[in-house]
């Protein structure tokens, strides 16, 4: 164990682990929403991430014409293509989440399915779309090109912090602002609410449940669409296998925090974000991925309500 890297890396490795946790809270988000409606594990969501990620290859180097050869935008055009490229990766990832729930969720809703039918095709449903990709890329990765020049605008605490991290931060955390306003100040939020609440009493209510769980899969889908493109931002990479991998650390975060809460998505995604961090600084980045899965599982084991400790049968979106 390297304990010198972790004092003397410290900060830093605090930051990334911040900015590594905000493209998790994405993620989570999607996790704890559906859940916190539905009390399902909708697994397919990692492979919604995955095509996010895809979305934004193919908008910057089809649509907007940017090749891994090119040198770094600036101004108006680093701007348009990174608007362009998020709002594209959210749209095709939101569409693929409510396709998804069209076609693995509701003709079992309605037939009055059990969850572990419904479990079992949202598994079924990951595989497929792994495998899709899988076939259409070769099982090779692809490498994403470096729209803007990345550099350290500062230190803080020894911390250097760069300019794409600190996007990443920025911008998600006024996503999370603007969803977490959604559901509790608006109608339709109030609607999530109550349903997440009590399905029965709500329809009784008059509200549109079908309706609901289409936005729900939708919203989820959006902020996965966006952890996609700041994700290939940051790392400049993807491939068919990098939603198992990243889902595994988001799902993790939500029951680290508390499963079907969305503020305890995040407090699990940040607090995941650093652990991995600070564990890949002592025992190398190889372990990450164990750590992770140890978390997981010291979480169910010892406390399986998560950090804000609502009843997984009560629990509120």
């Amino acid at each position: 164990m390297d304990f010198g890297l972790l004092r003397d890396a410290f900060w830093s490795l605090t930051f990334d682990g911040i900015a590594l946790g905000a493209i998790y809270a994405l993620i989570a988000l999607g996790y704890t929403l559906v859940y916190g409606v539905l009390r399902l594990i909708n697994f397919a969501h990692s492979e919604v991430f995955m095509i996010g990620t895809f979305a934004s290859l193919l908008t910057t180097t089809t649509v907007m014409g940017f090749s891994v050869e090119d040198d770094p935008l600036t101004g108006s055009k680093l701007f348009i293509t990174m608007a362009v490229a998020l709002i594209l990766s959210m749209i095709a990832s939101a569409l693929t989440a409510v396709l998804v729930e069209f076609v693995a969720y509701r003709r079992l809703r309605k037939r009055g399915a059990t969850k572990l039918a419904t479990l079992i095709s949202a598994i079924g449903v990951s595989i497929t779309l792994v495998e899709i990709f899988r076939l259409l890329t070769g099982s090779l990765p692809r490498e994403f090109p470096r729209v803007m020049d990345k550099s350290f605008l500062f230190s803080f605490w020894g911390a250097d912090v760069r300019n794409d991290k600190l996007l990443v931060i920025i911008a998600a955390a006024l996503m999370m602002i603007l969803l977490d306003t959604f559901i509790n100040r608006t109608r339709f939020g109030k609607a999530i609410r109550a349903v997440s609440m009590d399905e029965g009493t709500a329809a009784l209510m008059g509200v549109n449940i079908n309706k609901v769980i289409t936005v729900t899969f939708l919203m989820g889908g959006l902020m996965a669409g966006a952890a996609g493109y700041f994700f290939v931002l940051t790392y400049e990479n993807t491939s068919f296998k990098v939603g198992f991998v990243l889902g595994l650390s988001a799902f993790t975060a939500a029951v680290l925090g508390g499963i079907g809460n969305i503020r305890g998505a995040l407090v699990g995604s940040f607090a995941l974000g650093l652990l991995e961090n600070y564990s890949g600084a002592l025992f190398g980045v190889s372990w990450k991925s164990v750590i992770t899965f140890t978390i997981l599982v010291l979480v169910l084991l010892f406390r399986p309500t998560g950090i804000l400790g609502e009843s997984i049968q009560q629990a509120r979106v």
